[in-house]
């Protein structure tokens, strides 16, 4: 039985933080006293990256368990990670940095390697021997973070591509059609293995978006990437803004 989507709509973006602040918060709890760490992956972009401002505020910072709590990511840009697209980059600068997160906490895809193929390989190994999941297995993630572009694309799935139909792997190479175009991503299959799916939307310029995937109304609705995302057995839940949420009936 495959998730129905919980969707939660604040009434700004300031009360969107803290309600996305909380509920992260009473996730990792939850985490922490079931199997003793926190798993959560990380997205890109400037909606992560208001949360992660907020997670690194002094009425946050002391309340995380930040020693339990192991950092990976669901999609990197292939460039080194001081550029200033990396994924990795912006949230060592928002989050890691002003969290004093240690380094061996921290899982990055290696998006400067000569070989997209070779990055994603290793990272695969590195994920199944976090969560110590052999292949063929898929690996459970605790808490997965995803945004969805005004393509229906999410973490670095878009449509069309060969990435959004991979089957066997758990990380792959994507090829974006804008930006930086290569790109290295978890796929479908360990997205929709993870315990929670949150979606962050902020702004007006994806509700057109939000309410396709939602509430899709057509096959091509259906078939965009962020609207495959439909964890099997875990929760899927959308925290929206105002604005995100305009659309939706």
């Amino acid at each position: 039985m495959r998730a129905t989507p919980d969707i939660r709509i604040a009434r700004n973006v300031q009360q969107w933080a803290q309600d996305v602040a909380t509920y992260i918060h009473a996730l990792s709890e939850q985490a922490i006293r079931s199997h003793g760490r926190f798993l959560i992956a990380l997205s890109g972009g400037s909606t992560p990256k208001t949360l992660f401002q907020t997670l690194a505020t002094p009425e946050w910072k002391g309340r995380f368990k930040w020693d339990k709590i192991l950092f990976l990511f669901g999609d990197e840009r292939c460039v080194p990670p001081d550029h200033p697209d990396s994924n990795f980059g912006m949230a060592r600068a928002t989050l890691f940095q002003p969290l004093k997160i240690h380094s061996d906490h921290i899982f990055r895809m290696k998006g400067e390697y000569e070989s997209p193929r070779a990055a994603a390989q290793e990272y695969e190994d590195q994920l199944r021997t976090v969560t110590r999941c052999p292949a063929p297995n898929l690996p459970t993630i605790d808490l997965v973070l995803l945004g969805i572009g005004e393509d229906g694309h999410t973490a670095s799935l878009f449509p069309g591509t060969t990435a959004l139909e991979e089957q066997s792997s758990v990380v792959t190479v994507g090829h974006a059609p804008t930006g930086v175009p290569t790109r290295i991503t978890l796929t479908l299959g360990v997205l929709n293995r993870a315990a929670v799916v949150l979606f962050l939307v902020t702004g007006a310029g994806k509700a057109t978006m939000v309410r396709r995937v939602i509430q899709p109304e057509t096959d091509a609705d259906r078939s965009l990437p962020a609207a495959r995302v439909a964890p099997e057995s875990g929760q899927l839940i959308w925290m929206l803004d105002q604005a995100a949420g305009a659309q939706l009936k």
